[in-house]
């Protein structure tokens, strides 16, 4: 069959999933930058502490006007005379996390009958349309606009965004589910490494003397935000059912091994099994302990090297207000090397998962985790800030790389049908991670320094607990064991599940193996992937730089 005997119906619109079916020769490499187009976007979501200093004096502009201390909570989130604390912004930080988990969960079984591109489109409007209602917010100095577009409708555009690729990509790659997963999922991590230090820029452009440039920035980044995210959700294509790439067959006895089922768990059913919670927990966990790290990263370099850091013997306290600014500095090297193990840990770790077995690969996340939690202690009574270094960013490529391999554990379990909206109920681990991860971290840490213990020594009591949260864990990981049967669909209920998604097909690539044969559209791919590889370098580049720092190079 050619591509020129295959009727498109006039019906349905641009966004319908009928429209979105790959023809005979469609490359799946194309999908994979689709895909990064979306998260490099809402993965500026790590990114938004760039902001919250400009914001802390949007109207004082040069310093803080504190507001009376007298005014209430409610009142100062209406008031337009005095500053936000960094405290009240903040928030915005836990809306994100807590709505894209919920949005995830609550429609991704839509987006399943919906098809990623419809996806794609509502997360734009969601997360642009956030970033607009936002700089409207802080134009007018009302925080709870700001709240209510980047926390709320933005955190829902983060669910839908994110979730949107998962199950197509693991569609178009059966043979190597980790490594696609882990493609896409990567510009989630790598979306602050662009839009901080492009945010940054902006504010630097647009700050006058009666503002800091913070609203404006929002506005540029939305209008660019947007054309890059529907252009990725225009981009997707999904393969009609029963499609594999040519000449490739799943390896004879690779499924049992890897717990890899050939059947289909429905979405209904799947959320009540052992085995999801028990992934729940895996997630929950891993994350909770990873979240902790990238929330006290900065802090906790500074205050347990302190002036070795700049070449003095110093403590925290005992640094001047300038000494200090040169080790924010160093510390702000050590975030951004942290990005770049949890970008490249995402891709590494899912695509190794891919010759390991997801269960391995969550297993050595877990026990060497716990081992470098329960080292990093040592590493920094005995002030050697090279092995420090090296425990978190091992740390953050596995924290970075469980987020890239669990949607191919799912598929491994619960089977491709609905992992998309499987994976969206999921993510409540990672809303529930959101919040305990940073609570358990600043709250020990507090205990500590209020009951007089060194600012150097206060994360010791933190890093055995976090070792401990991987134990638990680990627990979890050797306890899941394959879906029963009985939860499977039949052969019925998985035809008519697929009648009710995938029923457009049939306008379609009845001959299927047409498909498989892709055409090499070199010129497209390249294409494809300049645009995400031109912005992603540069933000790249940019982190290395200040990286360099670190090692005072």
């Amino acid at each position: 069959m050619t591509a020129t005997s295959i009727a498109v119906p006039a019906g349905p619109g641009l966004l319908a999933l009928e429209r979105t079916i790959a023809r005979p020769g469609f490359n799946r490499w194309l999908v994979p930058p689709a895909a990064l187009a979306i998260h490099l976007c809402i993965g500026m979501a790590y990114g938004f502490s760039v902001f919250w200093l400009p914001l802390s004096k949007a109207v004082g502009i040069t310093a803080p006007i504190a507001c009376p201390a007298d005014m209430g909570f409610f009142a100062q989130i209406f008031a337009t005379g005095c500053d936000w604390k960094i405290s009240m912004l903040g928030w915005v930080y836990t809306l994100f996390f807590v709505f894209l988990g919920c949005s995830a969960a609550i429609w991704g079984g839509w987006l399943e009958r919906a098809g990623p591109r419809k996806a794609g489109v509502v997360a734009a409007f969601c997360w642009s349309g956030g970033l607009a209602i936002s700089a409207v917010g802080i134009m007018t100095h009302q925080i709870w606009l700001l709240w209510l577009g980047s926390g709320v409708i933005g955190g829902i555009g983060l669910g839908l965004g994110y979730i949107s690729p998962v199950s197509t990509l693991i569609k178009w790659f059966p043979d190597r589910r980790g490594m696609a997963t882990g493609m896409a999922i990567m510009g989630f991590g790598g979306g602050a490494m662009i839009g901080a230090p492009l945010a940054d820029r902006l504010m630097q452009h647009f700050a006058t003397e009666t503002s800091v440039g913070v609203w404006e920035t929002f506005l540029c980044l939305a209008g660019i935000y947007f054309v890059f995210m529907m252009a990725g959700a225009l981009g997707y294509r999904v393969p009609p059912p029963n499609w594999k790439p040519a000449g490739w067959t799943p390896p004879a006895g690779a499924a049992e091994k890897a717990m890899m089922t050939s059947r289909h768990v429905h979405l209904d059913k799947a959320w009540r099994t052992p085995q999801f919670w028990l992934v729940w927990s895996v997630l929950c966990l891993n994350v909770t302990a990873g979240i902790g790290i990238i929330g006290m990263a900065s802090p906790l370099l500074q205050e347990v090297f302190a002036g070795r850091l700049i070449g003095i013997e110093a403590t925290f306290n005992e640094l001047t207000a300038a000494q200090k600014t040169e080790i924010a500095a160093v510390a702000a090297g050590f975030t951004g090397l942290l990005s770049l193990f949890n970008i490249a840990g995402r891709f590494f770790w899912a695509s190794l998962s891919d010759k390991l077995g997801r269960k391995l690969t969550y297993s050595i996340f877990f026990l060497l985790g716990c081992a470098l939690y329960a080292a990093i202690p040592s590493a920094a009574a005995a002030g050697t800030l090279a092995l420090f270094v090296l425990c978190f960013c091992v740390i953050l490529s596995m924290y970075g790389g469980s987020f890239a391999t669990v949607p191919a554990y799912l598929a491994d379990m619960f089977g491709t049908q609905m992992v998309g909206a499987i994976h969206g109920r999921l993510l409540t681990a990672w809303a529930t991670a959101g919040i305990l991860g940073p609570v358990i971290v600043n709250y020990i840490r507090e205990y500590q320094l209020d009951h007089g213990v060194a600012r150097a020594d206060a994360y010791t009591m933190t890093m055995y607990i976090l070792a401990g949260i991987l134990v638990l864990g680990f627990i979890c990981n050797a306890l899941i064991r394959p879906v029963a049967e009985q939860h499977c669909m039949s052969d019925e209920e998985l035809a008519e599940e697929k009648r009710i998604a995938d029923d457009t097909h049939q306008h379609f690539a009845q001959d299927v193996s047409a498909l498989a044969h892709e055409a090499t559209h070199s010129g497209k791919v390249l294409l494809a992937w300049a645009v995400i590889w031109i912005p992603l370098s540069w933000g790249i580049w940019m982190t290395v730089k200040k990286t360099l720092v670190l090692f005072g190079i």
